[in-house]
């Protein structure tokens, strides 16, 4: 007889390997860009809607204060200058009759110191005393901002001197003096 050898079976396992990757290189630092604006604003004046000087006769002057004008620069700009004007018109009764007239060259102004300031830079009065005072017949500095950056404001309390004409005739004279910013 014969003898029976077992046979020898052979199972295959099979083994999964897992491949662990290392990283790349981590970097130590990385950037960020980041935005924003500065807002920005316009350049405006700010005057007194109305004053009255008072009265005086034919021949004299008539003096006052126009009240505080501001100019408030809001455009943050890296050179922020800027120069006041101011002009007047006749001052008339409500008729073109000669003697019911003071022409604007009657009209004297004078701006006087910063009442006050915000901001950097230099702030330079157009006329800063009386004796420095203009005619407003045509347009005259009043005020200006030669340097500086940012934001600012600048306010000053002008003043009028109007002569009055020796044939000018009684009544209630009005006018405008008009001040603008560049």
């Amino acid at each position: 007889m014969k003898k029976l050898v077992p046979a020898l079976c052979l199972t295959a396992v099979a083994v999964a390997a897992t491949a662990t990757a290392t990283p790349a290189s981590a970097q130590p630092s990385a950037d960020t860009t980041v935005t924003f604006t500065v807002a920005t604003a316009n350049l405006n004046i700010e005057v007194p809607a109305s004053v009255n000087l008072g009265s005086a006769f034919p021949g004299q002057t008539v003096t006052g204060q126009l009240g505080t004008v501001t100019v408030r620069d809001e455009r943050a700009a890296a050179s922020a200058t800027w120069t006041a004007s101011v002009v007047a018109t006749q001052f008339d009764t409500g008729t073109d009759d000669p003697s019911q007239v003071i022409q604007p060259q009657l009209v004297e102004y004078w701006s006087g110191p910063a009442t006050a300031t915000t901001g950097t830079g230099t702030f330079v009065p157009g006329q800063p005393t009386r004796a420095d005072r203009v005619a407003l017949g045509v347009p005259r500095t009043a005020f200006s901002k030669t340097s500086g950056s940012g934001n600012n404001t600048a306010s000053w309390n002008p003043t009028l001197e109007i002569t009055i004409p020796p044939s000018a005739v009684g009544g209630l004279y009005s006018g405008t003096v008009t001040h603008s910013v560049s």
